[in-house]
């Protein structure tokens, strides 16, 4: 790989960022493992998981009006670390609950509502501060690399919680614990620091100001709400615990390869679009196709019944996925001014959080009533519905062409390279 492949990682403070975004993905993904296991272990309900995603939810949709404002408010440097310091206190909860060995779960749901309480403040921040670390022509680069990382994470963490947890339950938790320490060390060693000297006073107009703004762009509206309901119809890592006990019988190391396996797809798609200039042209019928292809790959991992050919379904969706969030990201922050980023993520990070945290408690109650196949292969052939619909409805972003450019807010602010 060339240098200018790697140009993006020139300026110390996205390396920085970057590196900080690995270990909190990296935690939450093992968390995500070792929670969903030792729920349905405990448990036995595909009910009792569905009920995570509300449990995660509830606090992102309570907050998502001032988590956005928060981040175009505070300084976004500060909010991430503080949040990773919060979401380490969480861990160390949930250590702490399996250390003692409860036999209730109820500790375990506050506890992830007290995580997702810090990561909707820390999602639209993670968001908004990228583009202030890079230029503007090496942003699309930076978001697939930052895409990347955040899919390294997502291999890893899954995988080495799972062993963890098959060794011992309190591992995982451990290494989260110390995994969002040091995120929240990296994101203090920033030195970008937000040039903000006045803020308009916090009304209601002020509140819904990202909301107003996504609403009145078809091709952002359209972007953000395709995603949304792909994934809330097509949620199959939700019931992975159930697939891995039930049906392919692999025990927690081979669920955390279950969880791994998309990531796997993601990363791979990540690196490809991070070389070529695949998606920086016809990027809104890409961005259908790769939809509707994501909900295909769905329905195969439901009906398989070979855990190596779940892989390559999983890695599919995980593909698929990747090419309609860079395609997302790009454009969301290219079109969005900066004074407005923050609201702007935080109404993205509210559809993105809502589709997942929704998507499993409709994979949830789906399965408890129907069984976890006909949930995965409905909810795949409704995601293929819903890229013709919405191709149909937001013919503006059908016929999106340049990934940036098109209605891209000047000025980009200007990111220094700390080399």
């Amino acid at each position: 790989m060339s240098g200018e492949d790697w140009s993006a990682f020139r300026y110390r403070d996205f390396a920085l960022a970057c590196w900080a975004r690995f270990l909190v993905s990296f935690a939450i993904q093992m968390q995500t493992v070792a929670i969903g296991w030792l729920i349905y272990d405990v448990t036995g309900s595909a009910f009792a998981l569905g009920f995570l995603g509300l449990a995660g939810f509830l606090p992102t949709i309570s907050l998502a009006l001032v988590t956005g404002l928060v981040a175009d408010r505070c300084e976004r440097r500060l909010i991430l670390a503080i949040t990773s310091a919060a979401m380490a206190l969480s861990a160390a909860g949930l250590l702490w609950h399996v250390w003692s060995g409860a036999a209730s779960v109820w500790p375990v749901y506050v506890l992830v509502a007290a995580y997702a309480t810090a990561r909707s403040f820390f999602q639209p921040a993670s968001q908004a501060i990228l583009p202030n670390l890079v230029p503007l022509h090496h942003f699309g680069q930076a978001v697939a690399f930052a895409s990347g990382v955040h899919q390294v994470a997502t291999i890893a963490g899954p995988a080495i919680g799972g062993l963890l947890y098959a060794l011992d339950a309190r591992l995982p938790f451990a290494l989260s614990l110390l995994s969002l320490a040091g995120a929240a060390l990296a994101m203090l060693a920033i030195r970008y620091r937000d040039a903000r000297s006045d803020h308009e006073p916090m009304t209601w107009k002020s509140l819904l100001a990202g909301l107003e703004f996504t609403m009145r762009r078809p091709v952002l509206l359209g972007a953000v709400t395709l995603d949304m309901f792909a994934v809330i119809l097509a949620s199959a890592v939700a019931l992975l615990p159930i697939f891995a006990k039930d049906i392919l019988q692999v025990g927690p190391w081979g669920l955390g390869l279950l969880r791994s396996a998309p990531a796997v797809g993601a990363l791979a798609m990540a690196m490809l679009l991070s070389r070529t200039s695949l998606v920086s042209r016809r990027a809104g019928p890409r961005l259908f196709t790769t939809v509707a292809f994501y909900g295909a790959a769905t329905i195969g991992f439901g009906l398989s019944e070979n855990f190596f050919l779940s892989m390559f379904c999983l890695a599919a969706i995980g593909a698929s996925d990747m090419v309609s969030v860079v395609i997302r990201m790009t454009i969301m922050q290219a079109d969005t001014p900066d004074e407005l980023r923050g609201r702007v993520a935080a109404v993205n990070s509210l559809f993105i959080t809502t589709s997942n945290e929704i998507g499993q408690l409709e994979a949830g109650v789906l399965a408890g009533f129907f069984g976890a196949v006909p949930a995965v292969v409905l909810g795949g052939a409704g995601a293929i519905a819903i890229a013709g619909t919405w191709a149909w409805l937001f013919p503006d972003l059908r016929r999106r062409d340049h990934l940036v450019g098109e209605g891209s807010e000047p000025p980009w602010p200007s990111a220094r390279r700390n080399l």
